[in-house]
């Protein structure tokens, strides 16, 4: 079964080429035209992936995916964006999409990011094991990191990331090999989004001096741990 999408775009002309595309490759989608809407309907509909467009009427799509994050920290979102600003993308990564797309894309483009998106997603509900690091309990299908009586919700992206690092502790891992492991591409602005989400991890692991994800300059990073 495909999954469920919801697209919040209110070009006419775009959403209803792009939501027949979906539809043809099976995909439920439930669209809407602004962004206040967006909030009401993700509450009352079971969703796998959303779709948002940054200029929205209403209720932009930053502050959506901040009303979709109240909600579900875990859901994949992905932006459609008409701007090229480094900055408004880097605005919404940290606002916790974990992906965009720039204004015109092809179709083809868009299926792909998606695929990528939900694979993950899949592998992380079908996979059923804890880790440990360090201090820390990683629990990767629920996307959860305890600490001692701590537990924080990760992002799909967080925890792929996470689990990227965790599966080569202390080895050097290419920031080009990571962006096309966990984006499919490597981009200048996905390489910003990645810093982005170091920044995250980093925060995370702060309760362990014994764990570090160490900037390896010109190269990448390595997730240094001490037994």
């Amino acid at each position: 079964m495909k999954a469920n999408v919801l697209y919040v775009e209110d070009d006419e002309s775009l959403s209803f080429v792009t939501r027949d595309n979906l539809e043809l490759q099976g995909y439920n989608v439930s669209h809407c035209t602004d962004g206040k809407k967006g909030p009401e309907t993700f509450k009352e509909g079971d969703f796998d992936l959303c779709v948002l467009d940054v200029m929205l009427p209403e209720m932009d799509g930053f502050t959506l995916a901040e009303e979709i994050r109240k909600v579900d920290q875990q859901i994949p979102i992905l932006f459609l964006t008409a701007k090229s600003l480094k900055e408004d993308k880097i605005r919404g990564l940290k606002l916790g999409a974990d992906d965009y797309i720039t204004k015109p894309f092809s179709i083809e483009e868009l299926i792909l990011k998606i695929e990528i998106f939900l694979r993950r997603s899949n592998i992380s509900s079908t996979t059923h094991h804890n880790n440990t690091i360090g201090e820390y309990e990683f629990d990767y299908p629920n996307l959860t990191l305890i600490h001692g009586d701590s537990e924080k919700t990760l992002t799909q992206k967080e925890a792929d990331l996470l689990k990227l690092f965790m599966d080569n502790p202390n080895q050097v891992l290419k920031r080009s090999d990571i962006l096309i492991k966990l984006w499919g591409e490597d981009d200048y602005f996905l390489g910003r989004s990645l810093d982005v989400f170091i920044s995250r991890l980093r925060k995370y692991l702060n309760q362990d001096e014994n764990l570090k994800i160490e900037n390896i300059h010109g190269v990448g990073f390595r997730l240094k741990t001490q037994n």
